[in-house]
């Protein structure tokens, strides 16, 4: 599988959530176009809304060491079937890397592949903020 190391990457960083409140673990494994990867786990808080998902983790993570061009992103779940990112993941990953490979990644580690256009077809980006870059 030519996604195989990030898919390896994203179910071991799932391993390692912090998901006392949903119990929904999940990992990611993102990769910059010079082959290096990221990882993140969702961490969970009391206070539901400072929640982090594990998309979100690795992509800070690279981002604060620098980082700004990526390959694709694998998000590993416990689900039997896939479960793609949620809109705030969606949203900050277009933002930082537009059309990225999405690998989905099921409790069995089966795969589907998706691009960010498949998940998120109409995005709102700097595009639309052209007019505030003119004043």
């Amino acid at each position: 599988m030519e996604y195989e190391k990030l898919v390896t990457l994203a179910v071991e960083a799932r391993g390692r959530a912090i998901a006392p409140y949903s119990h929904f673990p999940v990992g990611a494994a993102l990769q910059t176009d010079h082959d290096k990867i990221y990882t993140g786990c969702n961490v969970e808080s009391s206070s539901y809304g400072l929640t982090m998902c594990a998309e979100r983790v690795a992509l800070y993570k690279a981002l604060s060491e620098g980082e700004r061009n990526f390959s694709a992103i694998a998000v590993a779940t416990t689900l039997d079937g896939f479960c793609p990112p949620c809109g705030a993941c969606r949203q900050v990953l277009w933002d930082f890397a537009k059309d990225l490979t999405v690998i989905l990644v099921s409790l069995t580690c089966k795969t589907k592949i998706l691009k960010m256009s498949d998940l998120f077809p109409h995005a709102f980006d700097d595009g639309f903020l052209i007019h505030e870059k003119q004043r």
